[in-house]
């Protein structure tokens, strides 16, 4: 990392040098002379450079690259200017005609049948990865477990990675006693934390009673659904064959706590509101946000399944997925309890897995992109509203500046 950060210092000197160089028009004496001949010393070793040369060399090839960079810059900032100002206008289009999911896509709230009974409501797994959760394990198996859903048709699956052995104890003790309630729960350990989250959702996917299910909703430990979450969101994927995913919105509990949470909860509630709102209305792209989602296992196991590939691995599958040509549906309304990082640590871990996650993603699966016989009609057009979209071309575009980074 030391020689990486000092290869980087490096070139931005460099280019400050030459930048010095181009840009110096003699204004002094001093300058001049400096001009004529440019003397440096390596190891003793005295190398001249002649003015006339330098100045030829920064004119043909100096000044060129350093205008196509400026081109560059201006022209994907435009872009993402425009993508802003579409998304805006799409969120606005929704509010003033409300054009909720409910009116676009098919829904119908689920109703028991007098003959078959619960036979009529779909399997739901429900899915809450955690690692060493003490202060929220039990808050977010007890709302898992307070979803209301036919309990002979839902299936709570605890993946526990924990080191600690008092915090096992306190898992095994909350699986317990919702399990003496009649909730069927599960809690699954591994030998090893392989792939991490990733890892242990894809294991969790391996038990013989997970095939049974036609539908997964996932949790992460310190998010805390309401009990009615099941019944908005499930009659998406029951009543349109074509949906794979249905992604609720986060609501933060502590946004107040400090300045830092509140500017989190700002740019999260743009996210949201402008770039997965307009995304579900498109019919086009935006990604699984890792929790607080639901998935139909059919497209799951179309797309792969979990890869551990990148510390991304809910866009990953949604990238998958999405090239399938499944569409995805981003519920406003619904939301769930959680928390931001409010520890300054935290939170640059968390920008680094953001940012970075992304870029890794890109490197891997470009050519997968490329090749893809639906790219532009999934994303570059949305052949369903005939509306263009832009978000396949600054999206790569603007990752690539992470790619060297990361």
């Amino acid at each position: 990392m030391t020689t990486f950060l000092k290869s980087l210092i490096f070139l931005q000197d460099s280019c400050l040098a030459f930048l010095s160089l181009m840009f110096h028009r003699g204004s002094s004496e001093d300058a001049a002379e400096a001009l004529k001949k440019l003397e440096t010393s390596i190891n003793g070793a005295r190398i001249s450079f002649d003015t006339t040369w330098t100045r030829e060399f920064r004119s043909l090839f100096i000044v060129p690259l350093f205008k196509c960079l400026v081109a560059f810059c201006l022209i994907i900032s435009l872009l993402v200017f425009i993508e802003g100002i579409y998304m805006n206008l799409v969120v606005l289009y929704v509010k003033v005609f409300e054009r909720k999911p409910e009116k676009v896509y098919r829904w119908e709230a689920m109703q028991e049948d007098i003959e078959l009974g619960h036979e009529t409501y779909p399997m739901v797994l429900v899915q809450i990865p955690m690692y060493n959760e003490k202060e929220v394990l039990q808050l977010s198996i007890g709302a898992a477990c307070r979803l209301i859903w036919p309990l002979d048709r839902l299936i709570v699956q605890v993946l526990d990675d924990s080191t600690d052995q008092t915090i096992k104890e306190l898992v095994n003790t909350e699986c317990a006693k919702w399990e003496s309630k009649g909730v069927n729960i599960k809690c699954e350990r591994r030998d090893n934390r392989n792939g991490y989250k990733a890892g242990a959702l894809k294991e969790g996917m391996k038990h013989n009673y997970v095939k049974l299910c036609n539908y997964v909703v996932i949790f992460d430990a310190d998010f805390q659904p309401e009990p009615d979450y099941l019944q908005h969101s499930v009659p998406f994927l029951v009543h349109n064959p074509e949906v794979a995913l249905v992604q609720a919105r986060w609501r933060f509990m502590n946004a107040n706590k400090c300045l830092m949470t509140r500017m989190q909860e700002m740019s999260l509630n743009y996210h949201f509101m402008a770039e997965q709102e307009s995304g579900s209305t498109r019919h086009a792209f935006f990604s699984f946000n890792g929790t607080a989602g639901v998935w139909r296992m059919a497209a799951m196991e179309e797309a792969g399944g979990w890869h551990d590939r990148t510390t991304v691995e809910d866009m990953d599958l949604a990238v998958r997925a999405g090239l399938l040509g499944w569409k995805f549906v981003f519920l406003n309304d619904l939301t769930v309890k959680s928390e931001l990082p409010s520890k300054f640590k935290a939170f640059r871990f968390q920008q680094h897995r953001w940012s970075c996650g992304p870029a890794n993603l890109f490197r891997k699966m470009i050519m997968e992109i490329i090749r893809n016989k639906v790219l532009f009609s999934i994303y570059l057009f949305n052949l369903d509203k005939n509306v263009p979209t832009i978000f396949f071309v600054t999206r790569p575009i603007t990752t690539l500046v992470f790619c060297s980074s990361c």
